[in-house]
């Protein structure tokens, strides 16, 4: 019988691990292996960084829930992979072997490709729970004394939309504490406008955007890249659109929150021949590595090219609609293969992220992410923050009931009304 070992418990992992275990036989086996022993839900890291949520009301412990379903759980750090040996080495001393792996770690922070970037420098992140509660502890001494706030992402950067919405979800904070007029907002970016977002812009997102930041005063640049942060300053070289370096400029900030560049993590990007040069796993269209047709991976960590050329590099998201499709694929895939059969299912590389606003929100649709679309689509409303909230309600109790049900296909795809946009 065959063992299938998940690595990462986040987004794309645990719903991996539920939707691989219905997929099989119970004589198979099933482990998910994660860093920690809980899931923590990251897209809602900006509201706990200003104390709209508390860690518990966004992450779940896993092994009750795991195994209820018979998936095993280990809380451990893969330390190593063997992939001739089909073997792993954990940080608990332990070691298990495999006969198909899923890799889905999400990235490693990047935050060395910028002296004094990042929560061991000088700026926040939302990128993890601990991050995001570090930021709040800062976001409660700047209160005390407030002044200017510096947020955007540095070169590099693929995951914009994190960045947008902690400006405004602040914004709107310091809004309801009658302090926004003592606190200037910076957005600095590499994107080469407000609203590209790594995708080249979708429909009217450079409009909406713009607009958005000029109705709530947050100023912005662009074709920025961070040189460095010291304590009081942070250092950009700004870039015209060929990307040549047309100056510098040095923002003086009380509080900052710079998302930074991903790469692989360590131990995925020591494989030889796994991964490209920045340790992003390569598939290919069954979210197979070509090098070792046991290995399939998904979500962040996997290898996408930019959508297209930028002054300053930016990369392309992987949002959760697409990681939703990644872990369909590969769960039915790899039943295939067990029962003799070639894998056949492709996941569908599309675009859809709700970003809230703190009171609103914007939707992005990118159908394909990869230009030409069939769909593009940006819109602006209310109801996408109140959709936010309940996806996030959704998801988390996936993660507690075991439910495989495609989440944006029965519900944001519905509430977006895509199946009209589509017809």
């Amino acid at each position: 019988m065959s063992h299938i070992v998940i690595i990462g418990a986040g987004t794309g992992g645990v719903p991996a691990a539920y939707e691989i275990r219905q997929q099989l036989d119970k004589a198979h086996r099933v482990t998910l292996i994660n860093a920690v022993s809980q899931f923590q839900f990251v897209p809602s890291n900006p509201w706990l960084a200003v104390g709209w949520r508390q860690p518990e009301d966004i992450s779940v412990e896993l092994e009750p829930h795991l195994s209820k379903k018979d998936i095993q759980f280990v809380a451990a750090t893969v330390e190593g992979i063997n992939p001739d040996e089909k073997q792993l080495a954990l940080s608990n001393g332990d070691t298990i072997d495999y006969d198909y792996l899923v890799i889905t770690t999400g990235p490693k922070l990047a935050f060395d490709d910028v002296p004094g970037l990042g929560p061991d420098g000088h700026t926040q992140s939302i990128c993890t729970l601990a991050h995001a509660q570090k930021a709040h502890s800062a976001y409660k001494e700047f209160l005390k004394n407030p002044g200017a706030v510096v947020v955007g992402a540095a070169q590099g950067a693929s995951c914009f939309g994190p960045a947008y919405e902690f400006a405004l979800i602040l914004d709107a904070d310091l809004r309801k504490r009658k302090m926004r007029h003592r606190v200037p907002i910076t957005f600095v970016t590499s994107e080469p406008y407000i609203g590209h977002m790594g995708l080249g812009g979708v429909g009217d997102s450079k409009g909406i955007m713009e607009s958005e930041f000029r109705q709530h005063d947050i100023k912005w640049i662009t074709n920025a890249a961070i040189d460095s942060v010291d304590r009081e300053q942070i250092h950009i070289v700004r870039h015209d659109d060929d990307g040549k370096p047309v100056g510098t400029e040095s923002l003086p900030f009380a509080f900052s929150m710079i998302l930074p560049a991903f790469k692989g993590v360590d131990a995925v990007a020591a494989v030889e021949g796994l991964c490209n040069p920045r340790g992003f796993v390569q598939v290919d269209e069954h979210q197979r590595s070509p090098t070792y047709p046991n290995i399939y991976s998904a979500g962040v960590c996997i290898a996408i090219p930019p959508v297209e050329q930028t002054p300053v590099p930016t990369g392309a998201p992987k949002t959760g609609y697409m990681i939703e499709s990644m872990v369909a694929a590969i769960a039915h895939n790899i039943a295939a293969e067990i029962d003799g059969k070639a894998p056949t299912r492709k996941a569908t590389w599309n675009a859809i992220c709700l970003a809230d606003m703190g009171d609103t929100g914007v939707a992005f649709v990118a159908l394909p992410q990869i230009p030409p679309r069939n769909v593009t689509w940006a819109k602006k409303g209310k109801w996408v923050h109140v959709a936010k909230i309940a996806f996030e309600k959704y998801f988390l109790r996936k993660v507690r009931t075991g439910n495989v049900d495609p989440i944006y296909e029965r519900y944001v795809l519905k509430a977006l009304g895509i199946e009209r946009l589509q017809d």
